[in-house]
């Protein structure tokens, strides 16, 4: 495999810290395992599906922390029932990062059927939501009906 090196691309840079960890994580971390699907499931709200076979809830922690969502598996030291001829679902410990972005918060998590479900969902604070700002004056009613008044012949 090829090593790259990306510190000469970040010596002049700054703040790109954040950049330079996730190129870096990218790099060494093994993209296949386990398997997983992000689904977009209505307008605010994703689920990430991961093929966890052999884990249990205990085995499994999830983590949200800096805009990162952390999925680490360890599975527990239990006596072999049998002798193994042939392992075909993987077993290994392993810890998966996604990167969230602002304002996305992890609402739950689900085990089934050997499969892992987070559900995610964008919530924009109310200070951040647009917001329609009225314009103080006179309205264009109000103004035609004075405008009326003025133009009509007093009784004398």
């Amino acid at each position: 495999m090829n090593a790259f090196d990306f510190a000469p691309l970040f010596r002049t840079a700054i703040g790109f810290d954040r950049l330079a960890r996730m190129v870096d994580s990218a790099a060494t971390s093994d993209a296949s395992y386990p398997p997983y699907n992000i689904e977009k499931t209505g307008e605010d709200s994703y689920r990430l599906t991961m093929a966890v076979a052999g884990f249990g809830p205990d085995d499994i922690e999830i983590t949200a922390k800096d805009n990162t969502l952390v999925v680490s598996g360890r599975v527990g030291n239990e006596a072999p029932r049998a002798e193994v001829l042939y392992r075909g679902i993987a077993g290994r410990a392993f810890e998966r990062r996604f990167v969230l972005a602002d304002h996305i918060v992890v609402e739950g998590a689900d085990l089934r059927n050997g499969l892992l479900h987070v559900g995610l969902k964008r919530v924009v604070p109310e200070a951040l939501k647009p917001r329609r700002i009225p314009i103080a004056g006179q309205s264009v009613a109000g103004t035609l009906a004075n405008d009326s008044a003025e133009a009509a012949p007093k009784a004398a």
